[in-house]
């Protein structure tokens, strides 16, 4: 009578046993390393090819296959073998070397490095030079702005600030003020040509100027909404104007706290005789060099993405009325900033790129 080919004896240490548990449980595992482990650990039990893989729900030839493969070759049988395919054309020592070009050098003919530039450099193919920037999270074509401030009580005013957005005083109103001063009313040279399928809208880079005016707004940064002013000068008779324009605007139980900049203007003599005056006002400074801790100059960037860069205006009449517009839709559809960060948070980031920049060798 025909038995058939003799199964190998299949057997586990106690390691084994356990890294293939874990291999076998584990979610992040590959989920072909899974089955094979509870192939293993199926035929270790003593069952059959057959039976494991009616349980299993796979075919014998499957489970003879990986009970084989650890046979032979324990753990490691189990493991993907590396597919074939060409040898890696660049090494470690030309990897390097891009790096550090691209780090520590600058080209003779620019101030920053291109692929096209960096791949005549090092011998290298221009693909592969993307392939390592992008490996490496380099991008020598952008640069981001910073300034640090000098404010000696610049740790005093980011609390005072951080503080106001993120636990506003009880029956108060916190406004983030600031004037958005010379506006420009400009209308192109020429009209124009609107886009179309295949071809982006076109503008000559020439314009004519039509007078220019001066926005003050003051966000009220926990509902979102803004409340604007025009003036064609920009001193403080009209910042202590755009005051009685809040405070004629705001319920009178309710205080004020205003978060603005150091300007000139916020501080003379017949501003600080009207705040004495109207003692619900509090103002609360941004430190020198720290104009990113005032919410309103977010907003400022979005009127100036969403409306001023590519609009035409032949007069500031018309300049003030597309604003009024864009202020108009944005408070029936207000979308507060929400702040996040707090105080410590700012501070700590700040230090770690003082630190990073006072070791940088420049």
């Amino acid at each position: 009578m025909r038995t058939g080919r003799p199964i190998a004896p299949l057997s586990l240490t106690v390691e084994e046993r356990e890294t293939l548990e874990r291999w076998a449980r584990r979610p992040k595992s590959a989920q072909a390393l899974a089955q094979r482990s509870r192939i293993v650990l199926e035929c270790a039990a003593g069952q059959p090819n057959t039976t494991v893989a009616q349980k299993l729900g796979l075919t014998h030839q499957t489970v003879g296959k990986w009970r084989q493969r650890f046979v032979e070759r324990r753990l490691d049988g189990l493991l993907d073998e590396p597919r074939p395919g060409a040898p890696r054309q660049v090494g470690d020592a030309q990897i390097e070397r891009v790096v550090r070009l691209t780090l520590e050098s600058t080209p003779a003919d620019a101030t920053h490095w291109s692929t096209r530039a960096m791949a005549k450099r090092s011998g290298l193919s221009q693909t592969m030079i993307s392939r390592i920037w992008r490996a490496f999270a380099l991008q020598p074509h952008r640069v981001e702005g910073f300034k640090l401030s000098k404010d000696p009580l610049f740790i005093e005013k980011v609390r005072d600030i951080v503080g106001l957005y993120l636990d506003p005083p009880d029956r108060a109103l916190v406004l983030c003020v600031d004037e958005k001063a010379q506006i420009q009313a400009l209308d192109r040279s020429q009209p124009l040509l609107p886009m179309r399928p295949g071809q982006a809208a076109r503008r000559t880079p020439d314009y004519r100027r039509h007078g220019t005016i001066n926005l003050f707004a003051a966000l009220d940064a926990k509902a979102g909404t803004v409340i604007g002013e025009f003036h064609r000068r920009h001193r403080a008779v009209e910042f202590r104007s755009f005051l009685e324009t809040i405070d004629d605007a705001v319920p009178r139980e309710l205080e004020l706290h205003l978060i603005l900049d150091n300007y000139g203007t916020h501080k003379t003599p017949a501003i600080k005789r009207w705040l004495l005056r109207h003692p619900r006002f509090q103002l609360h400074f941004t430190p020198t060099g720290g104009s990113w801790l005032n919410l309103v100059e977010r907003w400022f960037a979005l009127l100036t993405e969403r409306q001023l860069r590519r609009g035409a205006h032949r007069s500031t009449r018309e300049l003030e009325a597309a604003i009024h517009a864009y202020l108009e839709h944005h408070n029936r559809h207000p979308k507060p900033f929400i702040w996040t960060k707090t105080a410590d948070q700012i501070l700590d980031s700040v230090a770690r790129f003082c630190k990073q920049i006072s070791n940088s060798g420049h």
